[in-house]
């Protein structure tokens, strides 16, 4: 196992050598179906039902997508009207579902006070790049055509971690483009740059659960189809965008994260256009942290504080 830096959270630490010792195949090696079922493992099989955040309704509908309906769910945490939160997963572009961001919907809408609907955007390589894009950008078109059926009060954001982050980051440019008012965006380690290579994604390369292979696994399955010249296309490297005028940002990125840098990137681009925007850099903490709350006490304090920041932002 790689060395771990002595300033990773011990708990984390922990887990981190637990499924070093576990023997799994790495995701790169094998193929997309089989990253799928192993991330819903570790996501879904290994957690605890009785300790999700209880909200007064789920219920599974469909939203139009690039082509066609796709799977969502909404979450309400209680009556009457609040702003209303498009969550896309994370995973890559290739992995995770409504049941793996099961817990950050719930915990996107109990704490910071919000309808939360999640959305099962298609996933590469059945679907590569534009497809993703397209699902997310036809789905927030139509939350802001139904805002008084989802959430009631006209508010409306946009959130993801990692490649759902990149997803949110891109819709609210789009967004903007098109005349639709967003009252946030909330980016959690997010995949902002193809074009560059950043610092933290060679400090970080291994060890720390998300490394370079997998990184570039991901990328050969959702882009690799493109040349190196699209890459600057904003809808996948929002970074090479115009930040003009685009909806307030909490932007929370984690010190032992290869996507480190670019989310710091673009949070300072953010800030240099005149957005309003928290940036939140968790010291000791790792790429997916927003689910590790049930292992390390520091990742629950940084869920905790980036839902005070992100339900600032839709209530402040």
């Amino acid at each position: 196992m790689t060395q771990l830096d002595p300033r990773l959270d011990p708990e984390l630490a922990v887990v981190l050598q637990m499924l070093a010792g576990a023997g799994t195949p790495a995701m790169h090696e094998g193929s997309a179906e089989e990253a799928r079922a192993a991330f819903r493992t570790l996501a879904v099989d290994l957690r605890d039902p009785s300790v999700l955040p209880e909200v007064a309704e789920v219920r599974d509908l469909t939203v139009p997508g690039g082509e066609g309906e796709r799977p969502a769910r909404l979450y309400r945490p209680a009556a009457g009207e609040l702003p209303t939160v498009l969550l896309f997963h994370g995973g890559g572009w290739v992995i995770g579902d409504l049941d793996t961001h099961d817990l950050m919907a719930r915990t996107l809408a109990t704490a910071c006070e919000a309808v939360v609907v999640s959305v099962d955007y298609r996933l590469a390589p059945e679907h590569p790049f534009p497809a993703a894009v397209d699902d997310a950008l036809a789905a927030t078109r139509w939350a802001a055509a139904h805002l008084a059926e989802l959430g009631g009060d006209g508010r409306l954001a946009v959130a993801g971690d990692s490649a759902g982050g990149n997803l949110a980051a891109v819709t609210a440019q789009a967004m903007r483009d098109e005349g639709v008012p967003l009252a946030g965006q909330l980016l959690v380690y997010p995949g902002t740059d193809f074009t560059s290579d950043h610092p933290s994604r060679a400090e970080n390369a291994e060890g720390y659960f998300l490394d370079q292979a997998t990184m570039l696994w991901f990328a050969a399955q959702y882009v690799g189809h493109l040349g190196p010249e699209q890459l600057t296309d904003p809808r996948l490297s929002p970074l090479r965008g115009d930040v003009t005028g685009v909806a307030p940002a909490v932007v929370v990125v984690a010190q032992f994260d290869p996507l480190r840098d670019e989310g710091t990137a673009y949070a300072e681009a953010l800030r240099a256009a005149g957005v309003p925007v928290s940036l939140e850099h968790f010291d000791g903490l790792i790429h997916g942290f927003v689910d590790m709350g049930r292992w390390s006490k520091a990742a629950q304090a940084a869920v905790d504080e980036t839902c005070r920041l992100f339900r600032d932002v839709l209530h402040g």
